[in-house]
């Protein structure tokens, strides 16, 4: 089947890749002190003073949750769920990090359950890992402090859990990294999702935490609807509900299992950014973008009559090759749904390039030049080029 006659998948599981419905609404509402910035930035109504600025930002694991619930059917153990957690915190942390905040966090969590489903068991896993997270980050010098939460339980709305953080930082507006910034003639430095960096247990597949239902309808098999109907909407046409042909236990490859891979916890890029803006010059970081929802194109949002030429990305990682080669997604599409291996892109002029990648390799992550910004008085818009072609955003 070739990549045009394809049939588009991600809208087809009710999920979508780029919100537009959502961006018509919030897009007319006060966008904040830098409207630019890759979250929204308030004055500190706190103490009033002009100086500092407020952020307060909301995320989660997403369905990602729902994968942990099967392995955990499947194996009896409810520690797939401490990366649910993680996932959760770091999906709020690394927007924030685009913004330059990376110090002074205040974190809450939701969780909602289908308390017939998930037990108590699993709601001290959950919450152990946020412990777990939040100590391992204070080591790397990211403070963080933990507010509290709230678990509800909302059978009724909820099949098995959801998993969700808000995290607040009073910081120095004269800190603030504002996308606005961005400028014809920057390259964009990407990091890779992948491998192992110092700071991580084991080898990360570079899945993140967007794209997960896609990835699992288009990977796991039938095997799983047909166990666990609680696992998926009743509202996706069945033709598209677990259509791979792999279970969890199943090898990706030497390192991991399928069900490893698509459970990886995401990355955290902070140490990294910490240590670029403690080191560089924040005047010539212009721009920093978490490639989550929206993929690598994402970027498209930030920025003003850019072009977004992307043409020296890194190798497609195994766990997304294989989403490929199942013929499911577009090439075009999945560069919207995935990282594709690149969950942060950075903005700067060259000559600050060498020494961002140096400090990125310091820490285990591979880190290169992945393309450049251009001029476009139409607008903004990304071109991917890779040896299956050129695609446009």
């Amino acid at each position: 089947m070739s990549d045009n006659t394809k049939k588009e998948s991600y809208d087809a599981l009710g999920v979508s890749a780029t919100k537009d419905e959502v961006h018509e609404v919030i897009d007319n509402m006060d966008a904040g002190l830098y409207p630019g910035a890759f979250c929204k930035i308030l004055p500190d109504t706190l103490t009033n003073d002009d100086e500092y600025c407020l952020v307060m930002h909301a995320d989660g694991a997403g369905t990602k949750s729902t994968l942990a619930y099967l392995a955990w059917k499947e194996t009896g153990d409810p520690k797939w769920f401490r990366g649910i957690a993680t996932d959760s915190l770091i999906m709020n942390l690394d927007d924030m990090i685009c913004i330059g905040a990376t110090n002074g966090f205040i974190l809450s969590n939701t969780i909602g359950r289908n308390a017939h489903r998930i037990s108590g068991a699993i709601i001290k896993e959950i919450v152990n890992g946020y412990m777990e997270d939040i100590a391992d980050l204070n080591k790397l010098g990211i403070q963080i402090e933990m507010a509290g939460g709230e678990t509800a339980d909302v059978g009724d709305l909820v099949q098995t859990v959801i998993v969700d953080s808000t995290l607040t930082v009073r910081m120095k507006r004269a800190d603030v990294i504002d996308c606005n910034n961005v400028t014809a003639g920057d390259v964009i430095i990407g990091f890779s999702s992948t491998g192992k960096a110092t700071y991580e247990e084991k080898e990360n597949s570079g899945i993140g935490s967007n794209g997960l239902t896609a990835a699992r309808h288009e990977v796991l098999s039938k095997y799983y609807a047909e166990k666990y109907p609680e696992s998926f909407s009743p509202t996706i046409p069945s033709e598209n509900v677990f259509r791979g042909k792999y279970k969890l236990e199943d090898k990706l490859n030497e390192a991991m299992t399928v069900g490893e891979a698509l459970l990886s916890p995401t990355r955290t890029y902070a140490p990294i950014i910490k240590k670029i803006l403690d080191t560089t010059d924040r005047q010539n970081i212009h721009g920093i973008v978490h490639c989550t929802g929206g993929g690598l194109q994402k970027c498209n949002h930030f920025g003003n009559n850019i072009t977004y030429i992307k043409d020296n990305l890194f190798e497609t990682p195994d766990l997304f090759k294989l989403i490929q080669n199942l013929n499911y997604m577009k090439l075009k599409e999945m560069y919207k749904v995935f990282n594709m291996g690149q969950l942060l892109e950075l903005y700067c002029p060259k000559e600050c390039a060498q020494n961002i990648i140096e400090i990125s390799n310091q820490f285990g992550v591979e880190a290169k030049i992945v393309g450049h910004c251009e001029e476009n008085p139409e607008g903004n818009k990304t071109i991917i080029t890779c040896s299956e072609g050129t695609f446009e955003y």
